[in-house]
């Protein structure tokens, strides 16, 4: 199974097989679109579930108990407070957590002291904190800022690494829908959303870009000198630096997801609620979204940014025009490959510097060194018009034949 996954990965890196990335894109887009919509739909019908650092209140810890039901809690919270609803978790396998609304001293002492009585533990295995409000309502203000910061600086820094707004805002697109899937998912799951929760989220943000910038990485090289060829247009060549680097993320998504999955599955079923589970969940989910943003999103949403810039949309055209394309033919590759049928444009406004192909050696199908592009939409070469050859007589011929 591994010979044959890197043969796969081989092939595409060669252009022998190709994943449909980009002139599938919209089909990506409707994928991810369903399956943000439902996510949202359940997480409405079930709701946030903040933890006490964000809305404020008492939690009790009851430590060493024989026997972790949650009745007995519910009920000695109820005698005290018949309004509210306390929130009761299992922390490991003798330690109950109870959270309520925000008790004052007396309450507190009594709630605890009822507890111990309850679990038949003694005062001292009952342990009590409360949060406020003012505090609770700060660390929401700095998660808010922290994360509009983040991604603030993230989008100035890509824009300048690779020197074009377009591919900081499709990276930042593929983002964007990273944070959507992770968030969806907590919320139907019904994990608390703690502090540890937004750490796990500015984790998976950090690990959605990076694998982003490898793909984009490898787009600038595949089409650095790109209009001094016209075997490939720009789609094709951001296709061929998907499908080059689809193997490569896979192989770091699994070897990151087996310890978070790890850690995910010892928060959750052995230690209990904890950072540890909030974290894991986030950073399990986030790196798969992100995995499958950055190669299936992000280089359709660059490609459709960049479409309609005169020098991709000349290009474009002019290489689908040298294959000999009817009217059909050519209007449906143009829309699959962002070219723009209406747009056209002189070989002299491409850019500044570029040879025209009566220029261009024979043969040479390279990109600016990156290797071979000749490699169409389906991995073949694109086949070259026929020339015509003038048609040759001889004179002596003619004159033996009228002698005869």
């Amino acid at each position: 199974m591994t010979a044959t996954f890197a043969r796969f990965g081989n092939d595409l890196h060669e252009g022998r097989r190709t994943v449909p990335i980009v002139t599938r894109r919209r089909s990506w887009y409707l994928f991810s679109l369903v399956l943000i919509v439902l996510l949202a739909v359940f997480s409405v019908v079930r709701g946030p579930n903040f933890g006490i650092e964000f809305t404020g209140g008492s939690e009790f810890q009851v430590a060493g108990v024989s026997d972790t039901e949650q009745t007995s809690a519910r009920d000695v919270v109820r005698d005290h407070l018949p309004e509210n609803e306390p929130k009761i978790t299992v922390l490991g396998q003798d330690t109950l957590r109870v959270q309520t609304e925000q008790l004052d001293s007396g309450e507190t002492a009594e709630v605890a002291g009822d507890l111990a009585a309850a679990y038949g533990v003694s005062s001292d295995a009952v342990s009590s904190s409360y949060i406020g409000p003012v505090w609770s309502g700060d660390v929401t203000q700095k998660m808010l800022r922290g994360v509009i910061v983040f991604l603030a600086l993230v989008a100035g820094m890509m824009a300048l690494y690779f020197r074009n707004l377009k591919s900081s805002m499709a990276a930042m697109g593929a983002l964007f829908h990273d944070l959507l899937i992770t968030v969806g998912v907590y919320l139907v799951v019904g994990f608390e959303i703690t502090p540890g929760t937004v750490i796990g989220f500015l984790t998976v943000m950090g690990y959605s870009l990076y694998d982003t910038i490898v793909v984009f990485d490898k787009i600038r090289e595949n089409t650095a000198g790109l209009v001094r060829q016209t075997r490939t247009t720009y789609a094709e060549q951001v296709q061929k630096a998907a499908n080059q680097t689809v193997v490569r993320s896979i192989n770091t998504s699994v070897v990151a997801l087996l310890p978070v999955g790890a850690i995910l599955f010892i928060g959750a079923f052995l230690l209990g609620a904890g950072t540890l589970k909030d974290i894991s969940l986030a950073l399990f989910i986030g790196i798969i979204a992100g995995t499958y943003s950055s190669v299936f999103l992000a280089p359709g949403f660059l490609v459709d940014l960049r479409r309609g810039e005169l020098g991709i949309s000349a290009h474009t055209e002019k290489v689908l025009r040298a294959r000999g394309l009817d009217d059909a033919e050519h209007a449906e590759l143009t829309d699959d490959l962002g070219g723009d049928s209406e747009q056209t444009a002189p070989a002299e406004d491409l850019s500044e510097g570029d040879a025209r192909d009566d220029d261009a050696e024979p043969g040479d199908d390279r990109v600016d060194g990156t290797g071979d592009s000749s490699e169409g939409p389906t991995g073949s070469a694109a086949p070259a018009p026929p020339r015509r050859q003038p048609r040759r007589t001889s004179r002596r011929r003619r004159t033996t034949e009228r002698g005869t």
